[in-house]
């Protein structure tokens, strides 16, 4: 008895499948792999997604609960600090390094 998962075959367009075989050769995965992680991706973005749509929903229709979470989150992770600013743009993207903590990259 094979152990090997089940396959078929989907239609996509030309352009499609070249760009899943470029990303496949470039990161050396098989093309069902590159397909398996766009699909993960997905599903995570759409989760985080729906997340940002509950807290959204939550701020504008029980602005009590709103601020108690506001205030719990404060607890948790402190105030902003005065001595670290972002770029606007970056606001919401990325998260400034606490002071006294290593940069995890390196």
């Amino acid at each position: 008895m094979s152990t090997e998962p089940k396959t078929t075959t989907i239609r996509v367009s030309f352009v499609t499948r070249d760009e899943i075989a470029k990303l496949a050769e470039q990161e050396g995965k098989s093309m069902t792999a590159v397909v398996d992680d766009a699909i993960r991706e997905h599903r995570r973005k759409l989760r985080w997604q729906q997340v940002a749509e509950q807290m959204e929903r939550t701020r504008r229709e029980d602005p009590e609960s709103w601020a108690e979470y506001l205030a719990e989150q404060e607890l948790w992770l402190g105030g902003p600090s005065p001595t670290q600013r972002i770029a606007p743009e970056w606001e919401g993207l990325i998260t400034p390094l606490e002071e006294g903590h290593a940069d995890p990259a390196g």
